[in-house]
């Protein structure tokens, strides 16, 4: 089957609507045993101009491809910005709080850029507005269905945030060599699994999500 290209054809509807701006985010980590769970977010202007060639949703490319398109993505969306929320958090508040954590620091770091994040409006992917609910001063957020595939603000945001998540388990294979986080990324494939039973977790895993018996 075809894979079709995002497009900025629901980001020209919004800012055909008022929106002076579009703030594509999208998360990484998600389903993660191990590391943050990291939100991206690119924000783009109706002067933004065609996309990088290639630009796709993070998991329909190769690591290669990603490292490549991430410069270039940052370059056509320089108020581009990665949120994180720790493994801790996620143990203690709950992976969709951490979602909007890690959201709401993508947020602040556009603002710190110089973005008008207040009068932007937030495109997510998903059916299910995740972040309003954490949000001290609303913005206008809303949501799509295959945004991540469909729409060139997410795809943008989901590549800046694959990429930076990635270097950070990378790093962090250094530290902890024996759970093979330089290929698997911290999810839970059985190689994963089997090291944790072997060599206990590290302060790395979201130790309430690993259910196997005596772990602890």
């Amino acid at each position: 089957m075809a894979v079709a290209d995002p497009t900025l054809e629901v980001e020209r509807q919004l800012w055909a609507a008022g929106a002076p701006a579009v703030i594509g985010m999208d998360e990484v980590g998600r389903g993660a045993m191990a590391g943050p769970v990291a939100v991206g977010a690119s924000l783009l202007a109706p002067d933004c101009g065609p996309m990088p060639v290639g630009l796709r949703d993070s998991k329909m490319l190769s690591q290669a491809k990603r490292e490549l398109l991430e410069p270039l993505t940052r370059a056509w969306a320089p108020f581009s910005a990665v949120g994180l929320a720790s493994p801790a958090e996620v143990d203690e508040h709950g992976i969709t709080h951490c979602l909007a954590l890690a959201a709401k620091r993508a947020l602040t770091g556009l603002h710190e850029l110089g973005a008008d994040v207040a009068a932007s409006t937030v495109l997510l992917d998903g059916h299910h507005d995740w972040l309003s609910p954490h949000l001290a001063s609303p913005l206008t957020v809303v949501t799509r269905v295959k945004a991540d595939r469909d729409c060139a603000s997410v795809a943008a945001a989901s590549v800046v945030a694959k990429v930076h998540r990635d270097a950070i388990m990378a790093t962090a294979h250094g530290a902890h060599p024996g759970y093979g986080w330089d290929g698997n990324k911290g999810y839970g494939s059985p190689a994963h699994m089997a090291a944790i039973a072997e060599l206990g977790a590290t302060e790395l895993h979201r130790r309430s999500w690993i259910k196997q018996p005596g772990l602890f």
